[in-house]
């Protein structure tokens, strides 16, 4: 098992990054650790620890905390940018609400969807695998609102709704 004694030994930690202090697996002394690689169309660093393979941001979460959390958000939604301070540990739930907005997003707001049915917008959030309807609008601009209050309701400092907001803002210039 890895712990943060074995990897505060094997490795010394600058700026998001982990640097060999002993040689591991054929990799230099003082050399940077992992490799960039995609997971679901995510960008992602790994790291090998004994053979091992795990995320660098778990790695950098463990080096500091002494423990894994289920889930590990990056607060500015960069998943390369694995500084201490942009991690925080999360619920599965959290950490998706604090996605950014889907490349097959039709409407270009988050949480947000035209219904040809009723010809009307709508807004909802995803918690804990329940969807949970924010409203119908009659306008995306309302519904983008209603999903910017929603997340900040349901997910606090998890919510992004900026966004949302730098769409409704684009489209009305």
């Amino acid at each position: 098992m890895i712990t943060q004694q074995l990897l505060q030994e094997y490795f010394s930690y600058e700026d998001g990054n982990l640097y060999r202090e002993k040689v591991l697996g054929g990799e230099a002394v003082g050399k940077q650790a992992g490799w960039t690689t995609i997971c679901n169309g995510v960008f992602y660093k790994k790291i090998n620890v004994f053979r091992k393979t795990m995320y660098l941001h778990r790695a950098i979460f463990l080096w500091h905390h002494g423990y894994q959390p289920k889930v590990i958000d990056h607060l500015n939604g960069d998943s390369l940018d694995n500084r201490i301070e942009n991690l925080r540990p999360a619920t599965q739930s959290q950490n998706c609400a604090n996605q950014r907005l889907k490349k097959n997003n039709t409407s270009g707001i988050k949480g947000v969807q035209f219904r040809k049915d009723t010809k009307r917008w709508t807004a909802h959030v995803m918690v804990n695998r329940k969807n949970i309807s924010l409203g119908n609008f009659d306008s995306r601009e309302e519904a983008a609102k209603a999903y910017e209050q929603g997340s900040k309701k349901y997910f606090g400092e998890f919510a992004r709704p900026e966004a949302s907001n730098r769409m409704v803002e684009k489209n009305t210039q």
